[in-house]
């Protein structure tokens, strides 16, 4: 690790501060394919999102490296499949859980610990999700490259109240516990778009990983569903029209804040300078219909409704406007793109599985074809894997198995081109196809698992 730093800084130094551009990073959460207007989302438009992407670029193949919300963001981080970071489910907040202990360990080197060592102001604002620092405060985000924190540790919290789904109050600035009243999506909002103003004069790198649409379910003015005396009170919708109408409150103030932070990099003549992202963590919840009914399977599932994912990259004078690709990326390939585009070259101690993707956003030319995985673990203890290459998708499951276990391994086989909503199982048709993905799939997890982080706990 003090290698790779040490060669991102020297990388660095040889770049003017006036050539490195700045980067803000969005990811939505539990947001499906169809979650946003561009996207082909009926019900409602998102013209703030929609303005971003007529401006930029849309990634129409794009995918989440996970199917839940800790294994992506430790992937995204890192730029390595989140199973060399032993983070293969969502680190859980009921303390007898296997996988409650858990968390992004010191080792590894996140994109903004890069970014910093060349210079970069980095902060975070929002959802963290990649270990509680009550079970240790290693995991703890400006122990992993942010200069600057404020959000939450846990997977969610309440919209009003802050309370974490631990039944914590779970709200801070840096270290320090604080009771900012505010409506969760308003303050980040406003965090961002103030952190961006405070760093202008240098280059910057800023994550906002949103808390909505994740439940709670709640719009602003609602009441308080989880606090620490009382636990959780679930919401469940009248009918579909109020179902809708949450949905839509969750996600316009997320629409708000894209505006937001665009108008602020224009007034501030920083546009021109400053790439923007904007991504799902995985797939649709069954909360909201922000899934695309192309798309078999939701949240949790290794069909391609798990983790097939709305993209979107904006950069004025950079991106050509209105453009879209559907080249296969992934989450794991920000990182190798902002350390690229930054001027940074990674240590090959610690490979990437990433691919630089700044070609394809800045000239239309895709990236080396490529196999992608998803190996998948719930929170009861279920696997289930894939493997994509080219237009051939391999889908593993394992009904009924031993928590943590392979057992049980049941083989689909699917032609994606043909039939991109995996409908028609080739498994029995195709044997020598099924077999050599099925060989390559087990390969690689034996191979992310040979240097794999040691974690506490686990199934």
């Amino acid at each position: 690790m003090r290698a790779f730093l040490f060669l991102i800084l020297l990388t660095g130094l040889a770049h003017a501060a006036d050539s490195k551009p700045n980067f803000v990073v969005i990811m939505v959460d539990d947001m499906g394919y169809a979650g946003v207007s561009c996207f082909g989302n009926p019900y409602f438009k998102t013209p703030e999102i929609d303005r971003l992407a007529t401006e930029g670029m849309r990634l129409t193949d794009f995918h989440s490296s996970g199917t839940v919300c800790s294994p992506t963001r430790a992937g995204l981080l890192t730029g390595r499949y989140q199973q060399r970071a032993g983070i293969e489910a969502v680190i859980h907040p009921v303390e007898d859980h296997p996988e409650h202990r858990k968390g992004l360990q010191k080792n590894e080197v996140t994109f903004a610990e890069a970014l910093k060592g060349a210079g970069y102001a980095t902060g975070m604002i929002g959802k963290w999700h990649q270990g509680y620092t009550e079970v240790s405060d290693v995991y703890h985000p400006q122990n992993h490259g942010f200069d600057e924190f404020i959000g939450y540790h846990s997977g969610n919290i309440d919209f009003i109240s802050h309370v974490g789904d631990h039944v914590k109050h779970d709200w801070w600035h840096g270290r320090e516990e604080t009771h900012e009243e505010g409506y969760v999506t308003d303050l980040i909002n406003r965090h961002a778009v103030e952190f961006i103003e405070r760093h202008k004069a240098e280059p910057f790198c800023l994550y906002i990983p949103h808390l909505s649409i994740h439940n709670p379910v709640q719009v602003r003015g609602d009441p308080v569903r989880r606090s620490e005396e009382d636990g959780w009170k679930r919401w469940k919708p009248a009918d579909d029209a109020e179902r809708i109408a949450k949905y839509r409150g969750m996600v316009m103030p997320i629409d708000e804040g894209v505006g937001q932070i665009r108008e602020t990099l224009i007034r501030l003549g920083l546009d021109k300078n400053t790439l923007v992202l904007l991504f799902s963590d995985n797939g649709a919840s069954a909360d909201f219909p922000s899934g695309s009914p192309q798309w078999r399977g939701n949240k949790g599932s290794v069909y391609e409704g798990g983790h097939k994912v709305p993209f979107i990259a904006w950069w004025p004078g950079k991106i050509t406007p209105g453009a879209s690709s559907d080249a296969p990326a992934i989450t794991l390939d920000v990182m190798p793109t902002l350390l690229s585009l930054a001027g940074l070259t990674p240590s090959a101690e610690r490979p990437l599985d990433g691919v630089n993707l700044s070609n394809l956003l800045l000239k239309g030319e895709s990236p080396r074809a490529r196999p992608l995985y998803w190996a998948s673990l719930g929170n009861n203890g279920s696997r289930n894997e894939a493997m994509r290459d080219g237009p051939w998708k391999l889908v593993v499951n394992h009904p009924k198995a031993k928590p943590g276990s392979f057992e049980n391994e049941q083989v689909e086989l699917y032609r994606l081109d043909q039939d991109p909503s995996e409908k028609n199982d080739l498994a029995a048709s195709e044997p020598e196809q099924t077999q050599a993905l099925l060989t390559r799939l087990k390969a690689w997890y034996v191979g992310t698992q040979r240097t794999a982080t040691p974690q506490v706990g686990g199934w």
